[in-house]
C-alpha cells in the first residue's frame, strides 16, 4: 500500500465517534492547560498517563497528540496577553505578541497565532506523512559534531537577535549555560555545583526558571513602577480580527515557520525552541518593518508560532521512526507507547500501521479542531487585559506557583522560582534580555554532550569539529550571524555620531 493509502485508512480510524470525542478531549485539555502559567502539555500527558490504562491504545494516543497540539497553541495565549509563557516554546512569542496586546492589538496577534499554528501544523502533518523516511535519513547522517554546530548556531542567532547589545545577550546566554551544568554529569555521573543540595541533583527545571523569568519578573517589574509606570494596557482597539495588511504579512512568516520548524523539529536532539529562536531571527532579517520588531510586529508572532507547531508535528518523526524523543512529552509518549507493549520504530509501521496512521490521521482533525475552538474565543481572552493589574498580576503570581507545586511539589523548588523571579527582575531592570538564559539552560547539556561526544571520537583533536562540511557551514552561518549584526549597529553608531557633530557644528 502506498502512503496516501495508510493515511486515508488512518482517517477512517481518527474519524470514528470516540477517536473524535478523545482528540476533542485532548485539545480542549492541552489549550485550557497551555493558557496557565508553568503548566505545560509534558504535565498534562503525564497527569493523565494513568487514566488512559483502561484504554484502547489508539485512543489513548489520539487523546495525547490532542493535548501535545492544544499546550502548543494554548502557551501562546498567556505568551500574548500577559507576557508569561505557558511552556519554554512559547518564549519567542511574547516579545512581539505582548507588545501587540499592549498596544490594542492583541486580537489580531491570537488571530495570527491561531491561523498560523492550524497552516504550519496542517502542511507538518502532511510533510510527517509524505517526507518522514526522507528526513530521516537526513538526521541519521548527523553526527555530535554536526548536532554542536546546529547548537552554536541557535546559542549565536538567540544572543545577536535579543536585546540591543550583543554583549549583553552573550552574557545572559553564560548565565544560562552556567545554570546548565547544575547536577549530575550525564557522561561521567559525577555531581557539579550541587553544593550538597539533593534537590539540585536533577539540574535546574526549565519550567520553573522560565516561569520564575518571565512570569515572576514581570510582576515584580510592573509592582515595582506602581503609579508611575507608563506602560498602559489597553484591551483591544478595532477589530479583533487580522487586517488584510496583516494578512499580507503573516502568511509569508507562516510558511518560513513551517520550513524552519519542522526539520530542526525531526532532528535528534531537536525541538521546538531552537526553530522558534532561528524563525523570530529570520522574520527580523526578512522584515520590510524593522522599526516595528521590539515594539510588536506581527511577523514576529506569526513565524515563530507557526515554526512551534510544525515542530511538534516534526518531533514524532524521530518518535515514530526511530523511538527517540527528542521533548519532554515526547518521552512520556513514548511512555504511553511502552505501557501497551509498543515499541515506537521502523518496525512498529509494519506491525501497527492502524495506529501509527490513525495518529497521524488524528493530527489533521485535531489540527482543525483546534482552529475551530480558538478563533471564536479570541474576544473571550483579550478579555483577560481588562482584568485589573493588581488582581492580574496576583492571579499570575498564584498560577505560577501552583504550576511549580503541581510540577514538582518542593519547599526547594518554591524557593528557587522565587529566586529566579528576583534574578528575572534585576536583568529587566539593567536591560539584560531573559531569552538567552532559558535558551542556555534548555539547549546547554545537549551542547556539551554532543561537543564531548565529538571530542571523545576525535581523541581531543579540536579541528574534528570543522572537518565536517555541514558542521564547517553551520560554524560559517553562526559566526555570520555574530558579525553581521555587529557591523550594522557600529555602522549605525557612526552615521548617529556624525549626524550629532555635523549638527553642532
Amino acid at each position: 500500500m502506498t502512503t496516501f493509502e495508510f493515511l486515508l485508512q488512518g482517517l477512517l480510524s481518527a474519524m470514528e465517534p470516540i477517536n473524535l470525542l478523545y482528540a476533542l478531549v485532548g485539545v480542549t485539555l492541552g489549550t485550557a492547560v497551555g493558557v496557565l502559567p508553568g503548566i505545560g502539555p509534558a504535565l498534562t500527558v503525564a497527569l493523565l498517563l494513568p487514566v488512559t490504562y483502561r484504554l484502547d491504545p489508539t485512543g489513548s494516543l489520539i487523546m495525547f497528540a490532542g493535548i501535545y497540539y492544544g499546550g502548543m497553541y494554548g502557551g501562546s495565549t498567556t505568551s500574548i496577553l500577559l507576557n508569561t509563557p505557558g511552556e519554554s516554546a512559547s518564549i519567542v512569542t511574547a516579545l512581539e505578541g505582548n507588545k501587540m496586546a499592549r498596544a490594542g492589538r492583541g486580537g489580531p496577534a491570537l488571530a495570527t497565532a491561531a491561523i498560523g499554528s492550524f497552516v504550519a501544523g496542517l502542511i507538518a502533518t502532511l510533510l510527517l506523512a509524505f517526507l518522514a523516511p526522507y528526513v530521516v535519513q537526513l538526521a541519521i547522517k548527523f553526527g555530535p559534531r554536526e548536532y554542536f554546530a546546529l547548537m552554536v548556531l541557535a546559542f549565536v542567532t538567540v544572543s545577536s537577535a535579543f536585546g540591543d547589545s550583543a554583549l549583553r545577550g552573550l552574557t545572559s546566554l553564560f548565565i544560562g549555560l552556567a545554570f546548565s551544568v547544575i547536577g549530575i554529569d550525564q557522561l561521567t555521573g559525577q555531581t557539579r555545583l550541587a553544593f550538597g543540595v539533593p534537590d539540585l541533583l536533577d539540574g535546574i527545571e526549565v519550567t520553573t526558571m522560565a516561569v520564575a523569568m518571565f512570569a515572576i519578573g514581570e510582576t515584580l517589574y510592573i509592582a515595582a513602577q506602581g503609579s508611575r509606570g507608563a506602560d498602559i494596557v489597553e484591551a483591544v482597539k478595532g477589530s479583533v480580527w487580522m487586517s488584510a495588511a496583516d494578512w499580507g504579512r503573516s502568511w509569508k512568516a507562516w510558511l518560513r515557520g513551517t520550513m524552519i520548524g519542522f526539520p530542526i523539529g525531526a532532528m535528534p536532539a531537536g525541538g521546538a525552541e531552537i526553530g522558534t529562536f532561528l524563525s523570530y531571527a529570520t522574520e527580523k532579517r526578512l522584515t520590510k518593518h524593522p522599526e516595528e520588531f521590539g515594539n510588536g510586529a506581527i511577523e514576529g508572532v506569526a513565524g515563530p508560532e507557526a515554526a512551534n507547531n510544525a515542530s511538534a508535528a516534526g518531533t514524532l518523526v524521530p518518535l515514530l521512526t526511530l523511538g527517540l524523543p527528542t521533548t519532554a512529552t515526547a518521552a512520556i509518549m513514548l511512555a504511553g507507547f511502552q505501557q501497551y507493549g509498543l515499541q515506537p520504530g521502523p518496525l512498529l509501521f509494519a506491525t501497527n500501521p492502524q495506529l501509527v496512521w490513525g495518529l497521524i490521521a488524528s493530527l489533521l482533525i485535531a489540527n482543525l479542531m483546534l482552529l475551530v475552538l480558538n478563533l471564536p474565543l479570541i474576544g473571550l481572552w483579550v478579555k483577560l487585559l481588562t482584568i485589573p493589574k493588581p488582581w492580574l498580576y496576583a492571579g499570575i503570581l498564584v498560577f505560577a506557583t501552583l504550576g511549580t507545586i503541581g510540577a514538582n511539589p518542593s519547599v526547594f523548588e518554591l524557593g528557587m522560582l522565587l529566586t529566579f523571579g528576583l534574578l528575572g527582575y534585576a536583568m529587566r531592570v539593567f536591560g539584560y534580555p531573559i531569552a538567552p538564559v532559558i535558551v542556555g539552560l534548555i539547549l546547554g547539556p545537549l551542547a556539551e554532550q554532543q561537543l564531548r561526544r565529538a571530542l571523545a571520537i576525535s581523541q581531543g583533536d579540536v579541528t574534528f569539529l570543522v572537518t565536517s562540511p555541514i558542521a564547517a557551514g553551520l560554524f560559517v552561518v553562526a559566526a555570520l550571524a555574530f558579525i553581521v549584526p555587529l557591523i550594522m549597529r557600529i555602522r549605525g553608531r557612526g552615521q548617529v555620531l556624525t549626524q550629532l557633530a555635523a549638527s553642532e557644528d
